[in-house]
């Protein structure tokens, strides 16, 4: 079992940048695939990114390819999404998830199995 910690959302403008930050504790992290993953309201849960258990592998959604970057460092338990040139259609709850022993990285909801709370991301226009 794993254990997620997001942190790193808030309030900025259109056109600012925040990273968040998601730390794992428990079983060895590089035994997990990891993704990001938002919500907001009244909307489905949708895809951001995902990187592979060594970070040789990342994919991201169509919405976010050139603004965000997912990395992780094995040996701190973080994964990281680097997000820049915000819009306001970025606002929503940003979650983080694991996937153990993955083929290879899902993206959808469905194919994770820990999630953490939620941090929040509020993009004004």
């Amino acid at each position: 079992q794993v254990q997620l910690v997001e942190s790193g959302g808030g309030l900025v403008q259109a056109g600012g940048s925040l990273r968040l930050s998601c730390a794992a504790s428990g079983r060895t992290f590089s035994s997990y695939a990891m993704g990001w993953f938002r919500q907001a309201p009244g909307k489905e849960r949708e895809f951001v990114a995902a990187i592979s258990r060594s970070g040789g592998r990342t994919y991201r959604a169509d919405s976010v390819k050139g603004r965000f970057t997912i990395s992780r460092d094995n040996a701190e338990n973080t994964v990281y999404l680097q997000m820049t040139n915000l819009k306001p259609e970025d606002t929503a709850v940003y979650y983080c998830a694991a996937d153990y022993l993955p083929t290879v990285p899902a993206k959808t909801p469905g194919g994770y199995d820990y999630w953490g709370q939620g941090t929040q991301v509020t993009v004004s226009s």
